[in-house]
């Protein structure tokens, strides 16, 4: 599971690469998230994750080009990621 954490951080990181600075940061502080949860002992729960996809959604939808595809790239996995994990 903590490939999808992995592979939603790659997308991210190629995303903030093309991004205008506008969404850079908010796509930065989510791929530093996504670091701390792969390199880190706790994995997130629904409602981390609940926050980051918000995050990601809104980002995605001021974002265009190869930026919006690895936004919407990293959402697919994070949401395939969530529903492998136990509800609270």
């Amino acid at each position: 599971m903590t490939d999808h954490l992995q592979q939603a951080r790659d997308d991210l990181e190629e995303a903030a690469k093309s991004a205008d600075d506008d969404v850079r940061d908010d796509i930065r502080e989510t791929t530093d998230a996504f670091a701390d949860y792969v390199m880190g002992d706790t994995q997130p729960d629904h409602a981390l994750l609940d926050e980051r996809l918000n995050t990601l959604r809104q980002v995605r939808e001021r974002a265009d080009g190869n930026t919006e595809a690895k936004v919407e790239s990293a959402i697919e996995t994070i949401e395939e990621y969530r529903r492998g994990i136990d509800q609270a």
